[in-house]
C-alpha cells in the first residue's frame, strides 16, 4: 500500500475548509498582479502559518507558468529532526486540502542510489512544516497540470555538503521542465530566538531587521554561494532556509 502524507498543519497553520484556502490563495494570487513568465525557473517563499506570509508568498509562486513544468523539486529545512544530511520522503503521495500532488519516485530511487541521501519516517515528514506551507500554493498553480513532487528536507548540512548536494542536483537543472521551490523564512529577532541584533542607524528595530534581510536577498540574487556564507557568519542573521538556499545556489 502507497505511503500517504497528510496535511498535518491544515487547520492550524492554514485553514483545512477546501473552498476558504482556494479563495485565500486566489485573493493572495491575483493581489500580486505578476505576470506567470516561463523565464522563471524556481523561486524562495516563506513557510510561516498563512495569516503571517501567506499573503507575501503568493509574490514568489505568483510568477509561476506551469504550462511546460512536470516536476517540482521542493527544498525545506529541518526544524525538529536533526540531522547532517538532506533526506528523502518515503511517502508516494502528499495531500493537500485542495488537491494531493504525487511524488516522482523514479527520482526519489535515482537520488537514493547516490548513496549520499537519507530517508526520512512518515512521522518526521508530517511533523516538518517547512515544505508543507509550499503544497497547497503548488497545488493550486499546477491545477490542471499534471506535475510530481521532489521534496527533499535539507539538515545541518556543513558547506562542503551544501556544495557536494549542490552538484548531484545540478543536472536536473538542465531540464527546462523542472522548477525549485525552496522554503526559508528570514530573520527570527526577539531573546527567544537568542538574535536582538539592531543598527539604530535604520531608525526603528523593523527597519533594522528589514536592511539585514535585504542585504541578504540581494547577495543570493547574485548566485554566488560563498558571499551568502560570508554575509551569514558576518552577521549572524537567523534565515532558517539558509543551508537550502546554499544548496540552491550550488545547483544554479
Amino acid at each position: 500500500m502507497e505511503k500517504i502524507r497528510r496535511a498535518s498543519h491544515a487547520g492550524s497553520w492554514y485553514t483545512d475548509d477546501p473552498k476558504k484556502l482556494e479563495e485565500e490563495l486566489e485573493g493572495w494570487l491575483s493581489d500580486t498582479g505578476l505576470t506567470k513568465s516561463p523565464d522563471v525557473r524556481g523561486v524562495i517563499a516563506p513557510h510561516a502559518g498563512y495569516s503571517y506570509s501567506g499573503r507575501a508568498a503568493a509574490y514568489a509562486f505568483g510568477n509561476i507558468d506551469p504550462t511546460n513544468i512536470t516536476r517540482v523539486f521542493l527544498l525545506g529545512p529541518s526544524h525538529h529532526y536533526y540531522t547532517p544530511k538532506c533526506a528523502l520522503s518515503t511517502a508516494a503521495v502528499y495531500k493537500t486540502p485542495i488537491g494531493d500532488l504525487p511524488i516522482d519516485l523514479e527520482v526519489i530511487e535515482e537520488l537514493k542510489a547516490t548513496g549520499k541521501f537519507e530517508l526520512m519516517d512518515l512521522q518526521v515528514d508530517e511533523h516538518e512544516h517547512s515544505m508543507e506551507m509550499h503544497l497547497p500554493y503548488l497545488a493550486k498553480i499546477f491545477e490542471g497540470h499534471p506535475v510530481k513532487v521532489v521534496p527533499i528536507l535539507v539538515g545541518a548540512v556543513s558547506a562542503d555538503n551544501e556544495a557536494m548536494y549542490g552538484c548531484l542536483l545540478a543536472k536536473y537543472v538542465d531540464d527546462p521542465t523542472n522548477f525549485f521551490s525552496v522554503s526559508s523564512d528570514f530573520c527570527h529577532w526577539g531573546s527567544r530566538f537568542h538574535y536582538t541584533r539592531y543598527d539604530k542607524k535604520c531608525g526603528p528595530i523593523h527597519k533594522s531587521i528589514e536592511a539585514l534581510d535585504k542585504m541578504g536577498m540581494d547577495i543570493i540574487e547574485t548566485g554566488n554561494a560563498d558571499a551568502l556564507k560570508q554575509y551569514l557568519s558576518e552577521y549572524g542573521n537567523t534565515i532558517c532556509g539558509r543551508h537550502p538556499i546554499s544548496v540552491f545556489l550550488h545547483y544554479l
